[in-house]
């Protein structure tokens, strides 16, 4: 397996205040050789083989606190899991100090007000159960599984972005632990400069051990779409065209990807016959009255005769569960992003030629369109960069054999490579790859918001504590 920045020794830690450290909990600590740790110490990408020395499962902002400290004094590596589904791997570290949230996953909703209350180790499979009991919801992501905390701080695209923006964009409110063990709370009254930075920031400025989500009427049922239509041919880069020009007029109800990939052999949903044959894709939700739904994607539905057909009106907690199945724990992941400037025919040529190319018949391309209520927020509101694009191509590399890894994750890099050119540099850092271009990357993903967010995490973090995530440096430290 693959493990990145891997110690090759441990620090010493003094029994006697790891022993006291454990007794201060009020939820656990596990510790390598018992069965609670192995469990805990994978994430979902198979990629990532990494072994804590210690994991925190917390039961609190006060144990978040705790743990902080203890690996403050011990000079620990710390990473903090919620859902443990980022693809570089970001949940956990070798040799250092796991801070878990996954017993913070409580859900309690204010029908009233509209809105939800979230821990930090919950799942959006979660939230959308607590809160589609009141015909509620916030945007979440496209796979049920995803943590709340990694999504939300990262942006957060999903199914209702462009009628209600991204999740980042209906954060509200949030509890913080900070670098210093302070449990501190962030809204637009109380240091609203750090709710800016959760609101796209990245796990930079603490641990989020609760988030407060505002709430919009959505289902109980939605229309979507799941549409496989040819591939082959000239067929790809026609759908795409199609694709392009609809997106420039399509209410805000609709969100919507377009997907190039080949047929995975998989019986349960696809004929034999079908096997390996090029398709393209079109998925996405109507957030509107579900019977209105299928007029409105109609022109993507009837591009020509489908390979397969998903689509239809279902429960909204149905269509964000509609990829689960797609991502299994533990298969290999590998995943980049750029944001394009335009989707014109000769980035939609160079798009079909490399999605071609895929190694694995379980990868795809992924083509967002950004418009809508995403556009609609100014830098001064949220610290995410990326809504000046007009579409986010994100090429997954999905793989099970590790002998596979080298020719996969070439594959994708060539591809982006490839994009570069028709993109102002900028992108999406919940799919980073594996953070390989380090300080690079993120400067050129927040652009001109980059500034602003090293003075917060001066102020937060001013000696980069919590560095493992897509990292800001901090402006200032206290050594200068």
């Amino acid at each position: 397996m693959v493990s990145i920045d891997r110690a090759t020794t441990w620090p010493e830690l003094n029994g006697a205040k790891v022993e006291a450290f454990a007794r201060a909990l009020r939820g656990q600590l596990l510790r390598p050789g018992e069965a609670a740790y192995e469990e805990r110490r994978t994430v979902w990408n198979g990629m990532i083989d990494r072994r804590p020395a210690l994991i925190a499962r917390v039961a609190g902002p006060e144990d978040v606190a705790l743990a902080i400290g203890f690996a403050r004094e011990h000079g620990l590596p710390l990473a903090v899991r919620g859902g443990g589904h980022n693809v570089a791997g970001l949940a956990t570290v070798d040799g250092g100090l796991v801070i878990d949230l996954g017993s913070l996953n409580q859900v309690r909703v204010d029908p009233e007000a509209r809105v939800a209350y979230v821990g930090g180790g919950a799942t959006w499979g979660e939230v959308d159960a607590a809160t589609q009991v009141y015909g509620l919801a916030t945007p979440g992501g496209v796979f049920s599984r995803t943590g709340v905390a990694g999504l939300t701080l990262g942006g957060g695209l999903g199914w209702l972005r462009n009628k209600f923006g991204l999740s980042c964009d209906n954060l509200i409110g949030a509890e913080v632990v900070t670098a210093d063990g302070q449990i501190v709370r962030a809204s637009e009254t109380e240091r609203p400069e750090l709710l800016w930075g959760l609101r796209g920031g990245g796990g930079n400025f603490g641990v989020v051990t609760r988030f407060e989500f505002r709430l919009h009427p959505v289902g109980p049922e939605v229309m979507f779409m799941f549409v496989f239509h040819d591939g082959s041919g000239e067929n790809a880069a026609r759908a795409l065209r199609l694709y392009r020009d609809y997106s420039a007029q399509a209410p805000d109800e609709v969100s919507t990807l377009a997907v190039l990939g080949s047929i995975p052999p998989d019986p349960h949903l696809f004929d034999a016959s079908l096997f390996g044959k090029h398709y393209v894709a079109f998925v996405g939700m109507y957030a509107g009255p579900a019977e209105e739904g299928r007029a409105a994607l109609r022109p993507l539905l009837e591009f020509g005769e489908p390979l397969k057909d998903f689509s239809g009106v279902m429960p909204y907690v149905d269509a964000q569960r509609m990829y689960d199945n797609d991502y299994p724990d533990g298969m290999r992941y590998y995943w980049k992003s750029l944001n394009l400037n335009s989707l014109d025919d000769t980035v939609i040529a160079q798009i079909v030629a490399h999605a071609r190319r895929q190694v694995s018949p379980f990868s795809t391309t992924d083509i967002w369109h950004i418009g809508g209520a995403v556009k609609r927020v100014g830098p001064e509101q949220s610290a995410f960069h990326g809504r000046q694009a007009a579409f986010l191509l994100s090429p997954e590399a999905n793989w099970h054999e590790p002998a596979d890894d080298a020719a996969n994750i070439l594959w994708l890099r060539s591809f982006v490579a490839a994009l570069e050119p028709y993109s102002d540099g900028s992108r999406y850092l919940n799919f980073p790859g594996l953070l390989e271009e380090g300080d690079a990357m993120v400067r050129a993903a927040y652009g001109p918001q980059y500034a602003r967010l090293a003075a917060l995490k001066a102020t937060y973090d001013p000696n980069n504590l919590f560095r493992l995530n897509q990292n800001i440096t901090p402006a200032i430290s206290r050594q200068e």
